[in-house]
């Protein structure tokens, strides 16, 4: 199926699932509830098909209510359950009423109170769970975490990985070669997949243009190349930087150098066979 496809999206209800993370000051556009109503708007603005929602705190409840929204917008989620501890029956819970298949898990390891949660012997039984259940594991990390993520990637070569964020690249300006570096070592390892999102959610609408995120997709097109590359607007975090719309088309103007099926692949082909939509 030839569907263009949102790999990172985010949907919350504050009354259940109260994102205690978010400033209502300082992050005023995303202090609200989003649901799917407000996915297939952004979607139909940015001319794709689905999106595959990400879970945004570390909680079974969430990833239990999220796997029981029903829209024909949502092609897969990425749920969270505790790694450290047996998965299976954590899997049972959230796929018992779900609406569309789990697809990975995911754990904020770049906001854990262990900064080696990545290198936790615990882990290892959870994610040999996750690759016979054909899933991937998302990683969310910081630019000092990417050594952690390329050995952790080493350990589980028959699991794929999803380098969200493209593991968190300076802004504008700063120096990106540490995280270059750390980068390609995590590229190297051929069951890692990274996705453009998140790029913008951290910079004040105005206060960018698409030139000045060259480097940084230039940069992941030479070590990843076309065929590991996933899009993901980041929504609604990408509202921080002005929006779903503004970011994918800076994205597009960012990759007119590639042929036309290989910004296919981008925008939706490479998310359906990484995390087997459809």
């Amino acid at each position: 199926m030839n569907a263009g496809i949102d790999a990172h999206v985010h949907l919350w209800n504050r009354a259940t699932d109260p994102q205690d993370w978010i400033d209502p000051k300082t992050m005023a556009p995303i202090a609200r509830d989003f649901g799917p109503s407000d996915l297939s708007e952004m979607l139909a603005a940015t001319a794709l098909d689905g999106a595959v929602v990400v879970q945004s705190s570390n909680s079974l409840d969430e990833s239990i209510r999220l796997a029981e929204l029903n829209s024909a917008a949502i092609v897969g989620r990425v749920a969270w359950v505790d790694l450290t501890t047996e998965v299976e029956p954590q899997l049972d819970q959230i796929r018992e009423n779900a609406a569309v298949p789990v697809v990975g898990v995911r754990h904020l390891a770049h906001i854990d109170p262990d900064p080696e949660w990545l290198m936790r012997e615990e882990i290892s039984r959870g994610l040999a769970v996750l690759e016979g259940d054909g899933l991937c594991l998302d990683l969310v990390v910081r630019e000092w975490q990417l050594p952690q993520a390329t050995r952790l990637a080493a350990r589980h070569e028959g699991l794929r990985f999803v380098l969200d964020h493209l593991g968190g690249p300076p802004e504008p300006g700063q120096d990106r070669s540490r995280w270059a570096m750390r980068l390609r070592d995590l590229a190297r390892r051929p069951n890692v997949v990274a996705k453009f999102s998140g790029l913008t959610s951290g910079l004040a609408p105005g206060s960018w243009r698409a030139a000045d995120l060259t480097d940084t997709v230039t940069v992941a097109l030479g070590f990843f190349d076309p065929g590991r590359l996933l899009y993901g607007s980041d929504r609604p975090l990408a509202e921080l930087g002005g929006g779903a719309q503004l970011w994918k088309s800076a994205l597009e103007t960012l990759l007119d150098g590639l042929s036309a099926s290989e910004r296919a692949r981008v925008f939706g082909g490479n998310a359906a066979d990484v995390y087997s939509l459809f």
